[in-house]
């Protein structure tokens, strides 16, 4: 049945539609599926009380970013469970967005005049793949984009040995080099290395919010991802700018290594920062993420270029006075007006980043002013006594001491100003603040009244539910279906408690337990931070992550529906379970055995059974019916048949039930002759839905689950391709001549010597150590 479910994201309510599938399983085999399936890996290795191991919790934040990556190039790589995804990103169509959200913002006009710089290979198409999706959904918005890449640039910059101490310096590098290239690939420059237009966002958060389901299975027929750009028609400083700042930040972290790499970052950023100058203006989210302004940006990006360049004019921009003393630089959006002064006491985020500002600007300029305010925030949020003793103004704390800003996502700005403490005591020399951080710290890794880890995947306390897509890996469109997350999403910080010290570890909450791109940036440097501080001698694990559970990918269910003396009316599930990454198949098919040997002793042949259709999901919801085949003799002397149901041609994820009767024919005496008794597929199956090994399941011709009948010779060994009960050079020859062309149906129990569910060379060289081996 279908149910409308109700949720919501960064304050948009969503409506989908839930398919609920009620299927009891009662089968041994099942329990091992689920178990393997359904509940994730469940390597802790960290300790739940203090003193926590902040080189674990480091090596373990960087992985989030792993299941964050958006793109090809992914299947492979650190997470086994993701995998390559939106690949469409590279062949935006190069057209004014129409009503199906196809296309792009840019106007027909501003297509015609600048198409040699848009599209120089002529193919009519952008290339926009990459970068990070933004949370447990799949858009790339723009200002937490460029504000991870920076911040995560920012913390390596800072505490690069930290890094390079738990063995994690190049895992960082990867994940910068992921982001900087998006935005690179992402500016599009003439030949003059002026900026026409940047693309800050791939996706439409209105449409990608109504599928809830994992990247790789995302279909572009469903859900459009249409490409926004700051241009001089459309500008988006606050866009541009975040964007610079990250290019800049990170020349910094690849001069010494990778000159001609950080200097096209540097000179994309000088044009990005150039253009957002001089077309001011905030950019386009639907909604999700809109800026309040874009001083803020402006700065954060004008400080990391004078670090970068030495240009004194970029300090010139963020500080400028007019001869009546106002500000006329970007200051001038917080000091200028009173009423905004609250913003000084926000925390470095993807919408301001005047903590980070100032963070910078400080040691740059030296200034009683900027020391003031970079010490300021950080006296207001841990308590510390401030430099004017008469200023009472602190953040009250949760009953426990923990700083929440705001409940949506607290975890993150505490961790954020906890990176804006260990930055002070690098520059500061002073360490309260620091020690400040070190509480928070420990109270997110676990030393809270909830007893609860907001890191996933730190240590057996940690929240194992959080608000995720793809490590949830539902296949029916719900955050309630598979009720435990198919993957550890390692190192994900949970958006964390609420005022009174209160989390709930649900998938559905996304207040509590929502993940993003932009909580994790100044987790990874807090940590960074406080491992250089505390955490000297601490280790991280050995050979992490660890490998996914073995799992069965294909597998058939099957229940009785009724049974009399002249039919037997059976309902199959063929499943498609891939997790590792998920995938949709197309080829799958299985086998149902049925033996009508009373039926040959009456005189009947196998032309007196009919076999009919019942029911075909896929037909119903992938309008593409499953193909039934046959009978097809498997045993003829022992009156050994079966039915194929094929469904070649039909792509899909999950699983799609068949409904089908074998109907026996009367005799001339008007008996039939129908015996479910010696079937082999029928044997044990109930009214309820269970795991039938007796049911063979092929994949593109490969048998990847079941037990067949025999088919009346010997046993046939491993090896023996030509089931002639000899391993021999004729096996050999046959395996190379698959291998040339991988078309024909064989049995993988047979054919996969070295049992990794493939058949591929490693089982031909296992099959020439069987060969010697016996020679």
């Amino acid at each position: 049945m279908f149910q409308v479910q109700i949720y919501s994201s960064k304050g948009v309510i969503i409506l989908i539609l839930k398919k609920y599938l009620q299927k009891p399983i009662s089968f041994a085999t099942t329990v091992a599926i689920t178990a393997t399936l359904f509940t994730g890996t469940g390597v802790y290795a960290a300790s739940s009380t203090p003193p926590f191991n902040y080189a674990e919790a480091l090596q373990k934040s960087l992985y989030f970013y792993d299941a964050e990556k958006c793109g090809p190039g992914i299947t492979g790589g650190k997470l086994e469970w993701r995998g390559d995804c939106h690949v469409e990103d590279s062949q935006v169509p190069l057209i004014p967005k129409n009503k199906d959200s196809v296309g792009t913002n840019l106007s027909q006009a501003f297509i015609d005049k600048n198409r040699a710089v848009l599209d120089p290979d002529g193919d009519g198409t952008l290339d926009l793949h990459g970068g990070f999706h933004d949370a447990g959904d799949h858009v790339k918005f723009g200002l937490p984009q460029s504000y991870t890449i920076s911040t995560l640039g920012w913390g390596f910059y800072e505490f690069r040995d930290s890094f390079k101490q738990i063995n994690e310096e190049e895992h960082m590098i990867d994940i910068l080099k992921w982001g900087n290239d998006y935005l690179l690939r992402s500016t599009f420059l003439d030949k003059n290395g002026e900026v026409v237009a940047f693309c800050y966002q791939v996706g439409e958060g209105n449409i990608d919010h109504n599928w809830w389901q994992p990247p790789e299975l995302n279909q572009k027929e469903k859900v459009q991802r249409p490409a926004y750009f700051a241009t001089s028609e459309n500008p988006a400083s606050d866009q541009c700018s975040g964007a610079a700042a990250a290019l800049a930040v990170n020349y910094l972290n690849f001069k010494d290594t990778e000159p001609a790499y950080a200097k096209k970052c540097l000179d994309t950023a000088k044009a990005l920062y150039k253009f957002a100058v001089k077309y001011r203006g905030c950019g386009y989210s639907g909604g999700f993420y809109n800026s309040s302004y874009d001083d803020d940006e402006m700065s954060w990006a004008a400080v990391w270029l004078n670090i970068a360049t030495g240009d004194q004019a970029y300090i010139n921009d963020i500080t400028a006075v007019g001869s009546d003393g106002r500000y006329t630089g970007y200051l001038k959006k917080i000091i200028n007006a009173p009423e905004d002064n609250w913003q000084n006491i926000w925390v470095h985020s993807w919408d301001t980043v005047w903590g980070g500002v100032f963070a910078k600007l400080a040691p740059i300029t030296n200034t009683q002013r900027d020391w003031y305010f970079f010490r300021w925030n950080l006296e207001y949020w841990s308590g510390i006594q401030h430099e004017n003793p008469s200023d009472g103004t602190f953040m009250a704390g949760t009953p426990a001491g923990f700083k929440v800003i705001n409940t949506w996502g607290s975890a993150r700005y505490n961790a954020a100003a906890q990176l804006c403490a260990v930055v002070y005591t690098k520059y500061a020399g002073k360490q309260d603040v620091s020690d400040w951080a070190k509480t928070q710290m420990d109270y997110i890794l676990g030393d809270n009244p909830m007893g609860r880890s907001y890191e996933v995947g730190y240590s057996d306390i940690s929240a194992k539910h959080p608000h995720h897509r793809a490590a949830h890996g539902s296949k029916t469109l719900s955050m309630l279906d598979p009720k435990e997350h198919r993957h550890t999403l390692w190192g994900a910080l949970v958006g964390g408690p609420d005022a009174t010290d209160k989390h709930v570890d649900e998938t559905t909450d996304f207040v509590y337990n929502e993940v993003a791109i932009d909580y994790n940036a100044g987790f990874v440097g807090a940590l960074a931070g406080l491992y250089k501080y505390y955490g000297q001698g601490q280790k991280p694990l050995a050979d992490f992550p660890p490998k996914e559970p073995d799992s069965v990918d294909f597998y058939a269910e099957s229940k009785l529906e009724q049974e009399n003396a002249e039919r037997t009316q059976i309902t199959v599930n063929i499943h498609n379970e891939t997790s590792r990454p998920p995938q949709f198949v197309d080829g799958l098919k299985l086998r149902y055995f049925f033996n009508i040997s009373e039926m040959l002793s009456a005189g009947q042949t196998i032309k007196n059974v009919d076999v009919q259709v019942m029911y075909d999901e896929a037909g119903v919801i992938d309008g593409k019916a499953a193909a039934i085949k046959g009978p097809f003799a498997w045993n003829e002397t022992n009156g050994d048949y079966y039915i194929e149901i094929d469904w070649s041609g039909n792509s899909f994820y999950g699983d799609r039930e068949f409904q089908f009767a074998l109907v026996a024919a009367q005799d001339s005496n008007w008996k039939t002759h129908w015996d479910t008794t010696n079937d082999w597929s029928r044997k044990d199956i109930t009214k309820n839905y269970a795991v039938n090994e007796r049911i063979s399941v092929f994949k593109g011709g490969v048998k990847m689950f079941g037990q067949e009948p025999s088919s009346g010779g010997t046993e046939i060994k491993p090896g023996d391709l030509n089931k002639d009960g000899n391993v021999d050079a004729l096996d050999y020859a046959l395996l190379k001549r698959y291998l040339l062309d991988p078309t024909t149906e064989v049995d993988l129990s047979v054919w996969d010597l070295n049992k990794d569910s493939e058949i591929n060379s490693l089982d031909l060289i296992a099959l020439m150590r069987l060969l010697l081996a016996n020679s």
